[in-house]
This record gives structure tokens, C-alpha cells and sequence, in this order.
């Protein structure tokens, strides 16, 4: 059985992984992934600098994080061009690695749910998500506005999702994830 686990910006999905990681499993972080094959693969490296330009890495070989989000922001089209080029090898990746837990903040938008049996939906309240961003991240509540209208809704995220856990701050996360695991292990 292999579960992915879901949420927008601030839900808390990261902090529902790392639960599971204490409970003694391996989960698969789609963006740290995606942030290592950027810098490893050299397939990645060329399809990069021949759509963002020769900036794209810097003389040392790292990604140039300023030039990469000032091409991703200013428009749709250069963030799906970016997505067509990461997506493809996450998900190669992804199954490669031949485990059970994966978390992902775009598990719908970039079709990786289709490589799991069930989607668990980590959920909390807009306000709590936008606070807990601008503690963690240092940015104006604008900018995390801004990520969270990029993201698919919650409303839509838990609709499409097998599991929901909200993480509000004052339910229990433990109790409600073991019996999604007891639960999912009875099925498979």
C-alpha cells in the first residue's frame, strides 16, 4: 500500500510525515526530491539553462534561486514549463525509491496522486496556515496569500483525498494517523 500524503502551504503535512518517520517508516519528500534532482541531474541542468538562460546556475554549479523564482513568478507559463521538466523525474523517482509514505505539497496539481493507492489530506485552518508560514518563513501574510491561491483548495484537497487529519493545533494528530495506518493496512 502506498499512501501520499497531502496539504497545502502551512497545513502541517510536513509535521504529519514526520510522525510517520518516528513510527519507524521511510516517507519520500517530493520537494527535497525535486530541490536534488535540480542540482544533480544533468538532464535537468541542460532543459534548465536552455528554457531560463545560462543564469539559471551559478559559476559554482548550484541553482540560482533568484533568477529561477523571478522566471517561475512572472508568469503561469514558466511555472508549468519549470513543472514539466521536475515533475517527470520526481515521479521516476518516486518510484524508483520503492516506498510506502509520500508527501507532496501538489499531490493533485502534478498528477503524483496517480502513483499512490490512497491520498491522505493534512487540513488546518486558513489563519493557523498563515501564521505558522510567516513564523517559519519570515514573509508577509501577501506572499503566503499569494502561495496558498496558487494551491488547490482545501475544500477541493479533502473532496478529492481518502483521509483527512486536521491539524489545527488542538486535535490529537497521533490518534487520528494511527487508525489511518491501522486502517490501511487492513485494506492492503
Amino acid at each position: 500500500m502506498k499512501l501520499g500524503i497531502a496539504g497545502g502551504i502551512g497545513s502541517g503535512k510536513s509535521y504529519v510525515s514526520q510522525k510517520i518517520r518516528e513510527y519507524g517508516y521511510e516517507v519520500y519528500d517530493c520537494d527535497e526530491a525535486a530541490k536534488r534532482l535540480i542540482s544533480t541531474s544533468p538532464d535537468i541542468r541542460q532543459q534548465f539553462i536552455s528554457l531560463i538562460g545560462p543564469d539559471a546556475y551559478t559559476a559554482d554549479g548550484q541553482l540560482n534561486k533568484p533568477v529561477v523564482t523571478n522566471f517561475l513568478l512572472a508568469s503561469k507559463a514558466n511555472g508549468k514549463a519549470i513543472n514539466d521538466i521536475v515533475h517527470p523525474a520526481v515521479f521516476r523517482d518516486f518510484e524508483e525509491s520503492g516506498l510506502q509514505f509520500m508527501e507532496s505539497a501538489i499531490m493533485f496539481e502534478s498528477g503524483i496522486y496517480k502513483l499512490v493507492d490512497r491520498v491522505l489530506a493534512v487540513v488546518a485552518p486558513k489563519e493557523v496556515r498563515i501564521q505558522r508560514v510567516m513564523a517559519r518563513d519570515g514573509i508577509s501574510r501577501e506572499k503566503v496569500l499569494d502561495w496558498m491561491d496558487r494551491q488547490i483548495s482545501q475544500k477541493e484537497l479533502i473532496q478529492k483525498s481518502d483521509f483527512v487529519i486536521v491539524n489545527d493545533g488542538q486535535t490529537e494528530i497521533d490518534k487520528q494517523l494511527k487508525k489511518i495506518i491501522v486502517q490501511c493496512n487492513k485494506q492492503f
